[in-house]
């Protein structure tokens, strides 16, 4: 299990006040996925680097079992044999080949073993044809998905990965999240992703942990935290977001209808494939919903809210 325990963390040690991060508890267990999210500049990147041990806390401790986590202040080599991060920016060796990135670390002893191993890898990352290809000759997103295979090769008890299919191409994405995710629940590696994106999250996180301000303002599931959203930064990641009369409504929560006490405006329409955003206008209030088709422009319509 991992264990965060009160941690409090700025990149000026002189100037808590102004932490980046601060009194931070929470814990992950053994397989468990933990996807972390927050606008830019909320602390994301910064905490799974705290937890690799690449900085020194300010207050309080991180544990992998019976393990503590220690920055650079008592550890030549930064990282722990256990544990492995891939970073926004991969750290692979260009002038070999994507086959020798990925069993750099694997022993030569055994090389019919090093050889399933690496092969197994190239499967789960969706790089099976690239194997004899040199690295520098690939693009942004294959570059990650080796930097991916090369974390997995030893089998890590945890792996964190910063915004780890943000480099990825729309149309692969979606395949190779479940290939990756699918992987480690099989083989029991527990997950932390800090990412931006809804996709990396909904379907494979088994927790959410939402940080705003230096703070964890939310830790629970996906379904938990979308069918009660406390804030709207947090039922934002689930899609477009109403406030009306304090209280939060999703755009699908909206429907039109013939007749409501509900009325408004048509602003502006919005395609979004299988069906159109309208942006409406209520008692000067901004209102989004869904509708299969665009609606014309200053009409007036009547709304219904659905529960969720």
């Amino acid at each position: 299990m991992l264990h965060v325990k009160n941690i409090t963390f700025s990149y000026d040690p002189k100037a808590i006040e102004a932490s980046v991060l601060k009194a931070l508890e929470f814990t992950v267990a053994q397989g468990e996925h933990l996807s972390i999210i927050g606008e830019s500049g909320s602390g994301k990147s910064t905490l799974l680097k705290l937890i690799y041990g690449e900085y020194d806390l300010n207050k309080g401790h991180i544990f992998w079992k019976d393990n503590e986590i220690l920055g650079p202040k008592y550890n030549l080599v930064v990282g722990y044999e256990f544990m492995k991060y891939v970073a926004q920016e991969f750290d692979l060796m260009p002038y070999i080949t994507v086959e020798e990135n990925v069993g750099k670390h694997l022993s030569n002893f055994f090389p019919e073993e090093k050889k399933e191993r690496i092969k197994e890898l190239l499967e789960v990352v969706e790089l099976e044809e690239f194997a004899k290809t040199k690295v520098k000759t690939l693009s942004g997103g294959q570059k990650q998905r080796v930097a991916l295979a090369r974390a997995l090769a030893k089998q890590p008890e945890i792996i964190l990965l910063d915004e780890p299919f943000s480099h990825i191409d729309n149309f692969q994405k979606q395949s190779l999240r479940r290939s990756v995710f699918k992987y480690l629940k099989e083989k029991q590696i527990t997950c932390l992703v800090a990412t931006h994106d809804k996709e990396d999250v909904l379907g494979f996180a088994d927790r959410m942990l939402v940080l705003h301000d230096s703070n964890i303002i939310a830790n629970n599931s996906p379904l938990e935290l979308y069918r009660n959203p406390e804030t709207p930064l947090i039922a934002s990641f689930f899609g477009e977001v109403n406030m009306l009369n304090d209280h939060i409504i999703y755009a699908h929560q909206l429907k039109y209808v013939d007749d409501s006490e509900l009325k408004a405006r048509v602003l502006k329409n919005y395609f979004k494939g299988p069906y159109y955003l309208i942006e409406a206008e209520h008692d000067d209030t901004i209102l989004r919903f869904e509708h299969p088709t665009a609606l014309e422009v200053n009409s007036e319509v009547f709304l219904k809210i659905l529960s969720r």
